[in-house]
């Protein structure tokens, strides 16, 4: 059953929604839904009926109709994921958490923030600014994407090389699970007794339950911020310094690498002196002490120098540095500059095995005639390569799902694995067994009816069913307008 209209079921049922959350917050008109159609991945599907509750109670309340009546549900942030993590593949109701958007207390002392799921994760940072703190993982859409969506797929960030992923920043959760029951997971203090639920629960991508509550670790901002642009003549050098800056003991905050298609975007969308005659850039980032930032600067432009780095740009005034990143965060967006369309794909990779696996990915979209763009962060091993391509013209998202499909069997060839933090939703799950046996998908399944029985929690996810993304279908991620602000995320 895929999504169509709400026909498909009853007006009792609309009206028990609406008797829930108020008749403006429930959706159900075919030319509405449409909106909710798709995220930032491949796959379609429209979604019977849409509910945006503004408390845990009308989502307990939901959820124990829709397990009455045996419907299933999926819930959705910003729409920004990039796995098909909030399609709703099987029809039934989507729970929009866009009304709860509430920072619900900050405490500076234990540095803490209880903030609602419709959050931005930006919004967090800028709450706690006055108390020189901030909160760590930092995804490209930060701007945009809710905390709620970082929980459900374990979101990364520039930043996560040093400081890790989203589970290394949340304490504990109030969740609603699929029988509307309410339970807590983790909390403060960090030392929990029994099992870590709260760990298992993030990066579950929806299956297990929905956070209505999220207690996030904020961080203390550094004495000293240093970022710097090392501008190399090709990608085997900018690779070759990475594995080398990491292999010295050094873990910079951020060490991200943009390649040379990827800087021709960026700077056609909109200029951020990036050189267009580079084969790569390598933007890192250091802080910490004075002491600290200077030694490793020292030691990070030696390595550079030694592999032939042409330039290095320095900077820790507020202003340059957040425009470097401004052109890093805006790269995916960007990319619209260059072509009507492009695929993301999301894969993991040792970082000695960049430059190989770098140019077998150039070699693999040269043969489908397709360009590709590498921005990715180069620190943890974690490749974006954005396939770019035109919808219009026949057989071109085949070629672009084709390719995607060979670079992510080519990372675990080079023993990686499938995701590094977009997760696996519809776009990644047919690949699972490249990496898990069926005893392991098993017991993953066996766990996930511990906590959804019914499995009517984003059904569709995760686990192979024969099912790939529609090898024709609109891949949206790249049509933006590159002279929209929002898109520079």
């Amino acid at each position: 059953m895929r999504g169509g209209s709400v026909a498909m079921y009853n007006e009792p049922l609309v009206s028990s929604l609406k008797s829930i959350v108020g008749s403006d917050f429930v959706i159900c008109h075919p030319d509405d839904l449409i909106v909710y159609e798709y995220d930032g991945s491949v796959d379609k599907a429209i979604p019977d009926v849409v509910v945006l509750p503004e408390t845990t109670a009308q989502i307990s309340s939901i959820l124990s109709l829709a397990h009455e009546k045996n419907i299933p549900v999926v819930c959705r942030g910003a729409g920004t994921g990039l796995s098909g993590g909030s399609i709703a593949t099987h029809g039934g109701v989507q729970i929009s958490l866009s009304r709860m958007t509430r920072i619900l207390e900050i405490d500076p002392l234990n540095l803490t923030a209880l903030v609602e799921p419709g959050v931005i994760n930006l919004d967090i940072t800028k709450a706690v600014a006055k108390h020189s703190l901030y909160y760590s993982p930092d995804p490209s859409s930060q701007k945009s994407c809710t905390i709620g969506g970082n929980v459900a797929e374990n979101a990364g960030g520039p930043h996560c090389l040093k400081y890790g992923v989203t589970t290394n920043h949340v304490l504990g959760m109030e969740v609603v699970l699929e029988d509307g029951k309410v339970v807590e997971l983790g909390g403060y203090p960090e030392a929990q007794p029994g099992y870590d639920l709260r760990g298992a629960f993030i990066g579950g991508e929806g299956t297990l339950g929905i956070a209505t509550k999220v207690l996030v670790r904020l961080s203390r901002k550094p004495s000293i911020t240093r970022t710097f642009m090392a501008i190399f003549a090709d990608l085997d050098s900018a690779s070759t310094a990475v594995t080398q800056i990491i292999g010295a003991r050094i873990v910079p905050a951020a060490l991200e690498m943009i390649d040379a298609l990827a800087i021709k975007a960026i700077e056609n969308a909109r200029p951020m002196g990036y050189p267009r005659d580079a084969g790569a850039v390598l933007l890192i980032e250091i802080e910490g002490l004075a002491e600290d930032v200077n030694e490793e600067s020292e030691a990070i432009t030696s390595i550079c120098e030694e592999l032939g780095v042409r330039e290095i740009r320095y900077s820790e005034l507020a202003e340059e540095r957040e425009r470097l990143w401004a052109g890093r965060k805006g790269a995916f967006a960007a990319l619209g500059s260059l072509a009507p369309n492009y695929y993301l794909v999301d894969g993991v990779v040792p970082r000695t095995r960049l430059p190989d696996v770098l140019q077998k990915i150039a070699k693999i979209c040269s043969d489908l005639d397709l360009p590709v763009a590498n921005v990715f962060h180069a620190g943890d091993g974690n490749l974006h390569p954005l396939i770019a391509f035109d919808e219009r013209q026949p057989g071109s998202s085949a070629k672009a799902l084709q390719a995607g499909e060979a670079i992510l069997e080519l990372c675990i060839e080079a023993g990686g694995v499938l995701t590094g933090e977009h997760g696996v939703g519809i776009e990644k799950k047919e690949y699972m067994p490249l990496m898990f046996t069926p005893d392991d998908l098993s017991i993953m399944k066996a766990f996930k009816q511990a906590f959804s029985p019914k499995s009517l929690l984003n059904p569709g996810k995760i686990f192979p069913d024969g099912k790939k993304p529609a090898q024709e279908a609109s891949i949206r991620v790249g049509s933006f307008s590159t002279t929209d602000s929002d898109v520079w995320i």
